[in-house]
């Protein structure tokens, strides 16, 4: 047969959108507030469990870099297999990392069982996203639901830092991942009761050796970043790590375009405002997590606050996120998405270049007006790099492309926390202190909002919008074929 009809339970009681977006808005909060309780937990993790800074790194990244590499994989599972089922069992996963990790024993523990957490959160957020696509079908609704979800992100992170940091400062930090048992069960059983089940008419087929690849460079990567100041950046084991991440991109360029259904797709490259939002969601999430990490160690460690008030300080970075965020989202709508990209790379870059002057007594007050304007900066870069991924494109790719440009945010983030923390290590060792081992990630980030500032003004180029026009062509031609045989089986499957 040649699809597999959408469908539900023909005896299922009628769908209620708006109830299927709070169940999808679930696993949403519990996945992203995940983030920012870690990291106010980190200086207690590292004292209860005797961590180097290299080991904190592998807590964020093991995660972050897992959710990256199977993030596309994940969508196209749950287009064969039933997206409620995936959502299902991601749930299932991430509920049962999150028992795991609060019963570590050790720090390499806590860091295998944040990979199992990881593996659940692949299954989360792309596949809800889906679910509500396929839910609400009329524009308007469906739009105030893309919105509905962007704010749930900012509610989030106006959460993770406040329960982290209380959580930690009253039960100790192994009761952070106690706080998704009941959101987990909550939404695992309103699923059952409410989602439909449904299928993609036309599952992409699984790519099994360009998954490999993808995880390879990406993996070979982040370990030779992160454990090269340990190992030194010349000895064997690094210099192998980074030939292993170069051959497996080359090896990504020359083997994906054969496929006719690649799991990264590099025709979308050929789009310069799709390159560039790919660059912009590297350059300002590794921003954010860098941001993230170093200011928590920064304000327990260094400041001496407990994990309450840490996370009371950075609330404001929160509160300015959830303001702008729908702010830029209606201003892209209404003047493209130029002028957000500029207040971004502005207020990023700003807030950067005041945290270069940061000292061991600096006023916290001016600190926390730090934190609201990188709030500001990054609350009006995220609209922007959705719309630029997928401007052109057509609305069949639109999909895919939306699952790349948030691959690249989980490529940044995990790139943000190991750049980061080597720097910090490397200065460290050389017998700087912990305040002014950071400033050359401030400065980093200074560059990164840099880049942010070009791409945002070359994206939306005449030349950029062309280039889109001619990429969004080479969908509608024939795809790419890597060998008779794929040809002959996908004929006879139609």
């Amino acid at each position: 047969m040649n699809a597999i009809l959408e469908h539900s339970s023909p005896n299922r009681k009628p769908v209620r959108p708006n109830l299927v977006l709070a169940i999808c808005c679930l696993s949403l909060l519990m996945v992203s507030m995940d983030a920012t309780i870690v990291n106010v937990a980190l200086p207690a993790i590292r004292r209860d469990l005797g961590a180097s800074i290299s080991a904190l790194q592998w807590v964020i990244d093991a995660y972050t870099m897992v959710v990256a590499s199977l993030l596309m994989l994940a969508g196209s599972m749950a287009d064969r297999f039933g997206r409620r089922r995936i959502f299902q069992v991601g749930m299932s996963l991430f509920m049962l990392g999150s028992v795991l990790c609060s019963l570590a024993a050790d720090i390499q523990w806590l860091i295998a069982f944040r990979v199992l957490q990881a593996l659940g959160a692949t299954m989360l957020n792309p596949v809800a996203m889906s679910i509500i696509v396929n839910t609400i079908t009329e524009p308007k609704a469906r739009a105030r639901a893309i919105g509905a979800w962007g704010a749930v992100v900012g509610i989030s992170m106006a959460l993770g830092p406040l329960l982290g940091g209380g959580l930690t400062q009253i039960f100790g930090w192994r009761s952070i991942f106690w706080i998704n048992l009941p959101i987990g069960v909550s939404a695992i059983v309103l699923a059952a009761l409410f989602i439909p089940e449904s299928k993609s008419p036309r599952a992409r087929r699984l790519d099994p050796l360009g998954q490999l690849l993808v995880f390879a460079a990406l993996a070979a990567l982040i370990c030779a970043v992160i454990e090269g100041p340990r190992m030194h950046w010349t000895s064997t084991a690094i210099v192998s790590l980074f030939a292993t991440s170069f051959a497996a991109v080359v090896a990504i360029i020359c083997y994906e375009p054969r496929r006719i259904d690649p799991l990264l797709d590099l025709r979308f490259f050929r789009s310069v405002p799709f390159s560039s939002a790919a660059i912009i969601a590297v350059c300002s999430f590794a921003a954010f997590a860098g941001f993230l990490f170093l200011n928590a160690l920064y304000l327990q460690e260094v400041r001496g606050l407990s994990p309450l008030r840490t996370g009371l300080y950075t609330l404001p970075l929160a509160l300015a996120t959830i303001v702008f965020s729908p702010l830029s989202g209606r201003l892209v709508g209404t003047y493209g998405t130029r002028p957000s990209l500029l207040i971004a790379s502005g207020a990023m870059g700003l807030s950067a270049f005041i945290l270069t002057h940061l000292g061991a007594d600096s006023d916290l007050n001016i600190l926390m007006l730090t934190y609201f304007i990188f709030g500001i900066g990054f609350g009006s870069v995220n609209a922007p790099i959705t719309n630029t991924a997928v401007s052109g494109m057509p609305q069949t790719q639109a999909g895919l492309a939306a699952a790349v440009a948030s691959t690249s945010r989980q490529v940044g983030a995990s790139l943000g926390v190991a750049v980061a923390g080597t720097i910090v290590g490397t200065q460290a060792a050389v017998g700087a202190s912990f305040t002014d081992a950071t400033h050359a990630f401030w400065w980093c980030m200074v560059g990164a909002s840099s880049m942010v500032l070009l791409l945002g003004l070359l994206s939306s180029s005449p030349w950029a919008r062309a280039s889109a026009q001619r990429a969004a062509q080479l969908f509608q031609e024939r795809p790419p074929v890597d060998t008779r045989k794929q040809v002959l089986v996908e004929r006879l499957a139609e």
